[in-house]
C-alpha cells in the first residue's frame, strides 16, 4: 500500500489564488474550499490511493513564534481565506480523511510524523507526501518516503532532493538555515545563498561540520573568505534558523495505520458542507459511503 499525506494548507493556498473567487449558500467566500473539494476528490480516484490523512494549520501561529519574533503569522493573509479554514476541515473530515487540525504545532510537523511513523510499517510500499514545500523535502528517505507535486505531477525522492538542492535531506535545515526562507519569515546567514550553502552542506553535512575558519574548508567555493567571516558573526542566529527549519516526529497523532484507510464519505455530514459552498452535484457522483 501507498500512504498520502496532504498538506492542506498549501492545497487550501493554492486553491484561493487559482480558482476564481466564489460564495456559499450563506454567502461567504466559498472558492478556496470548492477547490480543495475537486481536489481531493481527485486524489480519492487516482488509482492505488487506499490510505489518506490530510494536515492543516488550524492556527496559523505556533510554537515557533515563541522562538522568533519574525516567525510567520497570520498577517497578510486574506480574511475570507482565513476564514474557509474551518469549513475546510470539516469537508475534509465529512470526505472521509483523517484529519489533523494544527495548533500548537505545524500542518508540516504533523506529516513530517506520520512520515517517520509509517514509512517502515508492515504492508507500506511508499509514503507519498503531497505538497511541493521545501521544508518537507527533509522527510524524504531513499525512494520510501516521496514528495510529489500534484499541480506539476512531479515526484521527488532522495536523489531528486540532492539535484534541486544540491544536498541529502537531512541536511536541508542546515541549508534553509543558511539561505533562509521568506515564506517563513527568516532571512538566513548573510553573503550565503543556495550555491555556497549546497557547496559547504555537501562536503561537512551539518552547521557544527563546518569548520569556523575558511581556510580549514577542503571545498572550493566562491567567496570563501566573506561567507566564514559572516558565518562566525551569526552561528547563534545560524543555530535558531535550523530549528526553526526542522520539523517535528512528535506530532500527536492519534490514529493507527489502519484508520488512514479510505472507506468512502461521510454522506450527511457532506451534504451539509456541499449544500454550505454552493458544490451540491457532488454528493451524487461520490463512489463509496460509509456505513450509516
Amino acid at each position: 500500500m501507498k500512504v498520502h499525506l496532504v498538506d492542506g494548507t498549501y492545497e487550501l493556498f493554492r486553491a484561493h489564488y487559482g480558482a476564481p473567487p466564489a460564495v456559499g449558500a450563506d454567502g461567504a467566500a466559498a472558492g478556496a474550499t470548492r477547490g480543495l473539494l475537486h481536489t481531493l476528490l481527485a486524489l480519492l480516484a487516482s488509482p492505488g490511493v487506499t490510505h489518506v490523512a490530510c494536515a492543516f494549520d488550524h492556527v496559523i501561529e505556533s510554537f515557533l513564534n515563541d522562538l522568533y519574533d519574525c516567525y510567520k503569522t497570520s498577517e497578510g493573509v486574506p480574511p475570507e481565506l482565513l476564514a474557509q479554514f474551518p469549513v475546510a476541515e470539516r469537508l475534509t473530515h465529512a470526505l472521509g480523511i483523517v484529519v489533523w487540525p494544527m495548533v500548537e504545532m505545524e500542518a508540516d510537523d504533523a506529516l513530517a510524523t506520520a512520515a517517520a511513523r509509517w514509512a517502515e510499517a508492515d504492508g507500506v510500499e511508499q509514503v507519498v507526501i503531497c505538497s511541493p514545500d521545501k521544508d518537507l523535502a527533509q522527510c524524504v528517505r531513499g525512494t520510501r518516503v516521496v514528495c510529489l507535486d500534484r499541480r506539476q505531477r512531479k515526484l521527488m525522492d532522495e536523489a531528486g532532493v540532492r539535484e534541486k538542492f544540491g544536498v541529502l535531506p537531512a541536511s536541508l535545515p542546515d541549508w534553509l538555515a543558511l539561505v533562509g526562507d521568506s515564506a517563513d519569515g527568516y532571512p538566513g546567514v548573510p553573503r550565503w545563498g543556495a550555491k555556497s550553502a549546497s557547496t559547504v552542506l555537501a562536503r561537512y553535512a551539518r552547521l557544527e561540520g563546518i569548520p569556523e575558519y575558511e581556510r580549514e574548508w577542503d571545498v572550493a567555493v566562491r567567496g570563501a573568505a566573506a561567507l566564514g567571516a559572516s558565518l562566525r558573526a551569526h552561528r547563534a542566529e545560524a543555530a535558531l534558523f535550523r530549528v526553526l527549519a526542522t520539523l517535528r516526529e512528535d506530532a500527536p497523532l492519534p490514529e493507527s495505520l489502519d484508520d488512514l484507510r479510505w472507506q468512502g464519505g461521510r454522506r450527511h455530514e457532506l451534504e451539509d458542507v456541499c449544500a454550505r459552498i454552493g458544490e451540491t452535484e457532488v454528493v451524487a457522483r461520490m463512489p463509496l459511503w460509509r456505513p450509516a
